[in-house]
């Protein structure tokens, strides 16, 4: 593969960011964690269980060199840009930022959470190549109120930026609560950052709220030897003001993480949910759900509103910029679902979500 053919590849995103390829060297076993056999971990790696598995090196380049991508616009900017948030929000308020791609400001009583904090311009291993910022932070660094809490949801690219994790320790000093094995990656960059990494089933508490890791069907890598050693999850989060539900990436799997959600927590007044990079379907489908999922999923894991994420700000697939949000339209008006319920937010657009359902 020649240079500029490498080039071509990195910058189109995809798994050459999402999946770090070629961005640690090699190392022997699991550099990340070492714990007991479970139901998806099997003492190296984790999985998916019942699931699929990420697929091959040979399906990635038949991916990115034998399919064409939609051109995306050098420049998206929001009309909700240069959001300057409050200190905080009381009461049983629960109001949400969105900052870009899966980078989140969630207020609620008295405590500001980010999830998944990417502030630099690239998504990507490389300063040089790789999917690149359309539009700006919708909150920029520097106007972000005290960042209490950070919810990682694993270790791609896109949502693990250890360039803005340094910046936060720095200013902030932040609890990051993110699955087995983050800890490793985070401390390895940022030593004294203060992080709980726990597994499946398990939760933090911190003030008056309790973070409960629950499953996502998706994997993990940060290079070329580190598929699946380190854990992802989604976040069940308790709050005064409500319950929400935050999932940074994950395939549908039929349904069946959303059906144990609410199960087990009974509902949600909110869900977080990715809408996006799910193109094409025969690489992605098991690991990014599209909009149509991402409107089912937000009914069988009952929650009142949903935030969509994951769409406009990085190109990472074949889909174009805006279909995402249009699709989304699309099949809430399908399955009958009020288009005020399921918003796909842009930088720097606020939403105060609503106590229930009018």
């Amino acid at each position: 593969m020649n240079r500029r053919r490498m080039l071509k590849w990195l910058g189109f995103g995809g798994l050459a960011t999402a999946a770090g390829l070629g961005a640690t060297k090699a190392k022997a076993g699991n550099p990340y964690y070492n714990g007991p056999v479970s139901d998806h971990f099997d003492g190296t790696t984790f999985f998916n269980p019942g699931g699929e598995e990420p697929r091959g090196f040979s399906d990635l380049l038949r991916w990115q060199f034998g399919e064409s991508r939609a051109s995306w616009p050098s420049s998206f900017p929001s009309p909700f840009a240069g959001n300057v948030p409050d200190a905080s929000v009381s009461g049983d308020a629960l109001r949400v930022t969105m900052i870009g791609h899966a980078t989140m400001l969630i207020q609620v009583a008295g405590t500001n959470i980010l999830t998944d904090p990417v502030f630099s311009d690239r998504a990507s291993p490389f300063g040089f190549v790789g999917p690149s910022r359309v539009n700006p932070p919708g909150i920029a660094f520097e106007d972000l109120p005290q960042i209490d809490l950070v919810l990682l949801s694993h270790n791609h690219y896109d949502h693990l930026d250890v360039t803005s994790l340094h910046r936060l320790r720095s200013a902030h000093n932040p609890l990051v609560v993110t699955p087995l094995g983050n800890d490793k990656i985070v401390h390895h960059d940022v030593p004294t950052m203060r992080v709980a990494a726990h597994d499946w089933g398990e939760a933090v508490r911190f003030r008056d709220i309790t973070v409960h890791l629950e499953p996502a069907h998706h994997w993990s890598a940060r290079g070329l030897r580190d598929r699946r050693m380190a854990l992802w999850a989604s976040f069940a989060v308790e709050t005064p003001g409500g319950k929400f539900y935050h999932v940074g990436d994950t395939g549908f799997h039929q349904g069946i993480n959303y059906r144990d959600a609410a199960a087990k927590h009974g509902g949600f007044r909110l869900a977080i949910l990715p809408v996006g990079a799910y193109d094409p379907r025969w690489f992605m489908a098991a690991q990014h759900q599209d909009p149509a999922e991402a409107v089912e999923g937000m009914q069988l894991v009952n929650a009142d509103f949903a935030v969509g994420h994951h769409w406009g700000t990085f190109q990472l697939t074949n889909e174009t910029i805006e279909e995402p949000r249009d699709l989304l339209r699309a099949s809430l008006a399908e399955r009958g679902v009020a288009g005020e319920r399921f918003r796909a937010m842009q930088p720097g657009e606020v939403w105060n979500i609503p106590a229930g359902i009018a």
